[in-house]
């Protein structure tokens, strides 16, 4: 039975956010990745859009998601489907850390405005 201890995740830092992994590849899943993002306070992530289907749940905090333009504040306890090919933009406009769980399919990359892809290891 794969078990991945909360010491094994992988950290990962980008954009003034850290994301740790439990589920990829490299930790012998298959088809899912799943990750923990800590999201500080006053961080804004640039605009992205993703290849593959995200399923983003907000444990702590609150932060403001826009998605396809559109921007709604989502709080503990919401979950955000962030479909193919959307763009999605994260800001944490408070003074305490936000933490989520992401849950999406193994080979995600995303765009970023400029053009630049991005394979983010915690999802490969």
């Amino acid at each position: 039975m794969p078990v991945v201890r909360s010491s094994e995740g992988v950290t990962h830092e980008i954009h003034g956010a850290r994301f740790v992994s439990y589920a990829s590849p490299r930790a012998g899943s298959k088809e899912l990745c799943a990750w923990r993002g800590e999201i500080p306070a006053g961080t804004r992530a640039p605009a992205h859009t993703v290849d593959r289907e995200e399923v983003f749940h907000l444990l702590t905090g609150e932060l403001l998601i826009t998605l396809d333009g559109r921007t709604e504040r989502v709080t503990a306890g919401d979950t955000v489907i962030i479909g193919s090919g959307a763009t999605l933009a994260v800001e944490n406009p408070t003074d305490r850390t936000a933490t989520s769980w992401v849950t999406t399919s193994v080979g995600l990359t995303a765009e970023l405005a400029d053009g630049t892809r991005i394979t983010p290891p915690w999802a490969n």
